[in-house]
């Protein structure tokens, strides 16, 4: 028998929702280049992922909050989420006084918000994260 290991990638995403709005980036990059997707990415080592969540939301949008404002909203962890490989991510929600004008930095392209009843096709499984975020 023929035993592998799996390298499973951890991250962390943040659904920031302000006036019935939701805050994307543009994705500069493949997989889904030019495609829409909640600010997030890898959890660096020794770091916790609602700190990483918080940080890559600061990184990629320019809307910075404290790590203790992001609520967890759950684990998307299923084979074949992200075409790169297996990719387990850990979403968080944080809900904003108002609409903030967001910076596109890091790896994104672009950031905007987004009306919930108005988004655009979301990379990965990222609606279902939305989804989720918006049900709590």
């Amino acid at each position: 028998m023929t035993e592998t290991t799996e390298t499973v990638r951890h991250t962390a995403d943040v659904v920031a929702i302000a006036e019935g709005h939701v805050l994307l980036i543009e994705r500069g990059w493949d997989p889904y280049a030019g495609r829409w997707a909640l600010p997030g990415g890898h959890v660096d080592e020794g770091e916790m992922p609602r700190e990483a969540a918080a940080r890559e939301l600061e990184e990629e949008t320019g809307v910075a909050v404290p790590a203790g404002d992001l609520h967890y909203v759950g684990c998307w962890d299923a084979p074949g989420r992200d075409p790169r490989g297996r990719y387990s991510t850990e979403a968080y929600t944080v809900t904003l006084p108002e609409l903030v004008e967001p910076t596109a930095g890091d790896d994104a392209k672009t950031a905007r918000w987004f009306p919930l009843n108005g988004l655009p096709e979301l990379a990965f499984d990222h609606a279902e994260i939305v989804a989720a975020a918006v049900r709590l």
